[in-house]
């Protein structure tokens, strides 16, 4: 398998992996920058057409791999493939972004939840007529009431 390296950095407000969002719904307003490395910035012609991007990260403090995991919003043990925990086999991590600007090789994006200094490993533009699933269902989340702005992270994932 071909080894993945970054593309670039996160920049974000978080400095700290408590009482960070635990979704970019948890913190809609909130900007960041993506800082793509010098050999990558010709990738970004043409993605300030798009309206939103899937960011993929790395969780790169994230120093166990859980199969069975307390999620946050529930009280249950779940498997991990249920969840969006990091604490994954190969902690990479996935977010829908809002893109605000492209200048140069600093992509702004609001609705970040991820630490500053994560490493990028991609960006892909979010289309609807591709990606939206209007019937699709929620899993053991399909029952779950709680409002995900008002939920940040703990010490569970440490």
């Amino acid at each position: 398998m071909k080894e993945i390296k970054p593309i670039g950095v996160i920049h974000s407000p978080y400095t700290d992996l408590k009482n960070m969002p635990i979704q970019p719904k948890s913190a809609p307003e909130v900007e960041g920058q993506l800082e793509i490395f010098e050999e990558y910035t010709d990738g970004l012609k043409d993605l300030d057409g798009f309206s939103h991007i899937y960011i993929l990260f790395s969780f790169h403090k994230s120093v166990r791999t859980d199969l069975i995991v307390k999620p946050f919003m529930d009280e249950k043990l779940r498997g991990v493939f249920s969840t969006r925990s990091p604490n994954r086999p190969n902690h990479i991590g996935i977010s829908i972004v809002e893109l605000v600007k492209v200048e140069e090789n600093i992509v702004t994006v609001k609705g970040i939840d991820a630490l500053d200094g994560t490493p990028l490993l991609d960006i892909k533009p979010y289309m609807r007529k591709f990606d939206e699933h209007t019937t699709s269902r929620e899993g053991w989340q399909d029952n779950n009431i709680d409002d995900i702005k008002d939920i940040k992270s703990d010490d569970r994932f440490l």
